[in-house]
């Protein structure tokens, strides 16, 4: 039996019009829910959050932003069995939806913590001041303020939880109220967890709004201060970006696509080293891991041509240990794709890769054994090796992804083409390469840094406290270049100030010192008969000052210090060893 997911708008759930779009369990294929958008006026919507939710978050400080997200996060916490048992549904295992439930939680935590580097005012001053004129009466400085618009966010169906919480972390974070448009597919996860969110009464009215159909329509009335995010195909980001209204209005795009992520053995990590084992194995975690729906996965295998067969022997080895079926079915490490459709997708991609020269060294794409399930009901597919026996730069596994448990092994000749080959995605969120050898390091990342927006370095080393290739950090860089979308997510502070607007002040020190609060060199000082520090803090005012008396430090003075100190430099205690420099006698510390 279904029911009908609703949108919130502007304040109200509000189920969809018409018949709406079906949405399965992947699993068991029954139908679950449908969702729809029609009849929501998006124009509306934004309004109604520039109005409403805007301001109120404009009025709060960092500080306060901050403890509303730790806040929000501590009553997610309480609540998240529940959006387990809702995640089950779309295939995932117990493993896969701790990516997306506890990950999503653990990037409120940490935008949270953000607070501590953040004033407590409700704009950002960056940077250090200019000095503009000769005599420093005139100097700039930079500040950054909450836009006065919405941030549209657009996500994709294989992270319903993750996918909203990065977004409206730094969002929220920065000052400005969100609509979020899940995909269609999943957006009944993202519903349960909006739910909540808006009953715990810990957000501001209109700082949220929901939007679970297919969001026709939705970037027709974005306009100067609004922010545009998507996470999703490389195709649909394209299409989105040239959008009429993001072009007319110069809106703010902040693409994150699906790349072909690679995985690059170093030449060092032969059979039997440990980097060799730990190569193998994260191959198979991100293969499997979501069913291989993460745009993080790995994609392509890039290993020396003399150990192709070596890694194509451990690979089906680690593939065949892979069981399929209800992820709560005992032994079950991979459930199924999110739909019945993205089975299709998978196989006319595998088909497409089969025909450019590779072939399927593991796996079968239309036939898999499964436990506790219908493999004909629910999504399911194995894990499917592909092997590339001669690629090019050219190759259609540098430009064909397939979005599920399918990855392509490849030989290279020397290690430049290795970086070549890495490169060959034009553009990727993430790339491994696997080395115990340093120098192998830094030739790979130098060399194909302009290419990724991430690079993990793998050895015995990094290892046993690593995330991982395919786990984005909230505090580093998520995105890359060229097919990766050229955009960027997390990042902490960076991404933050993506929802800022950067203004150049320019002015005399005492008027930017009032402006920004902070001190500008060059302000008038503010001396009292009462000493700064007999002061309460709310008595404090910017400029206070203490002017000690004069002192002449003498020899005496720096030998002592040097003697309390330690620091016996010899600028500071030998006169005799200053010829040479341009010191003419003693400097003091």
């Amino acid at each position: 039996m279904s029911n009908k997911l609703a949108n919130y708008f502007m304040g109200n759930w509000v189920e969809h019009e018409g018949d709406g779009l079906l949405q399965h369990h992947a699993i068991t294929g029954e139908l679950l829910s449908t969702c729809g958008s029609d009849g929501l006026d998006y124009a509306s919507m934004l309004d109604y959050g520039r109005r409403v939710g805007g301001p109120a978050l404009r009025r709060m400080t960092f500080q306060e932003r901050g403890r509303m997200l730790k806040a929000l996060a501590l009553y997610l916490t309480d609540r998240k069995e529940k959006y387990y048992e809702v995640s089950y549904q779309t295939g995932a295992t117990r493993g896969d939806s701790w990516i997306d439930i506890d990950g999503g939680i653990g990037t409120l935590f940490a935008y949270a913590s953000l607070r501590r580097r953040l004033p407590d005012e409700t704009f950002y001053t960056e940077g250090d001041l200019a000095k503009l004129s000769q005599q420093g009466t005139f100097i700039g400085h930079h500040i950054m303020v909450p836009r006065h618009g919405v941030a549209v966010h657009i996500n994709a169906y294989n992270f319903p939880i993750w996918g909203m919480l990065e977004k409206i972390s730094a969002t929220w974070m920065a000052g400005m109220s969100c609509v979020v448009k899940p995909s269609e597919v999943t957006s009944y996860v993202t519903e349960v967890m909006v739910r909540d969110i808006i009953e715990s009464g810990i957000i501001p009215e209109g700082a949220l709004q929901l939007v679970c159909g297919s969001g026709f329509g939705i970037l027709d009335p974005v306009r100067e201060q609004d922010v545009v995010t998507f996470t999703g195909s490389a195709h649909t980001g394209r299409k989105l970006k040239t959008h009429p209204s993001i072009i007319a209005y110069s809106v703010p795009f902040n693409m994150e696509a699906d790349s072909l992520n690679a995985a690059v053995l170093g030449p060092d990590a032969a059979p039997g080293t440990p980097e060799f084992d730990l190569f193998i194995k994260e191959i198979r975690r991100e293969v499997t891991a979501k069913t291989g729906q993460k745009c993080t996965a790995i994609r392509r295998v890039i290993v020396p041509e003399t150990m192709l067969d070596d890694v194509q022997t451990a690979l089906i080895k680690a593939f065949r240990q892979t069981t399929i079926g209800d992820p709560r079915a005992q032994g079950v490490r991979m459930g199924a794709l999110v739909s019945r459709t993205q089975v299709a997708r998978v196989r006319a991609s595998v088909a497409t890769l089969t025909a450019d020269g590779c072939h399927i060294a593991f796996g079968d794409p239309n036939n898999c054994e499964v436990i506790g399930a219908d493999a004909q009901r629910g999504a399911f597919m194995s894990p499917i090796l592909l092997r590339d026996e001669s690629p090019t730069s050219d190759s259609a596994a540098h430009q064909i992804e397939v979005f599920g448990p399918v990855c392509t092994v490849m030989p290279y000749k020397n290690f430049d083409q290795a970086i070549e080959f890495a490169n060959a995605g034009r553009g990727s969120l993430v790339s491994t390469v696997c080395t115990a050898k340093t120098d192998i390091a830094r030739r790979y990342a130098l060399g194909s840094a302009a290419w990724h927006g991430r690079i993990l370095v793998l050895n015995r080393d990094s290892a046993p406290e690593s995330t991982g290739h395919g786990s984005p950090m909230p505090l580093m860089n998520h995105g890359g270049p060229g097919r990766a979308g050229g955009g960027a997510e997390l990042g902490g502070l960076r991404s933050v100030l993506h929802y800022l607007n950067r203004t150049a002040l320019q002015g005399s020190p005492a008027d930017l010192t009032a402006i920004t609060k902070q001190y500008q060199y060059g302000t008038a000082y503010r001396e009292s008969d009462k000493h700064p520090f007999r002061k309460y803090f709310d008595e404090l005012e910017i400029g206070d000052t203490v002017v000690t008396h004069k002192h002449t430090v003498s020899e005496a003075d720096i030998s002592n210090f040097a003697n309390v100190s330690g620091d016996n430099f010899y600028a500071h205690t030998d006169v005799t060893a200053l010829e040479g420099t341009p010191f003419t006698g003693r400097v003091a510390h």
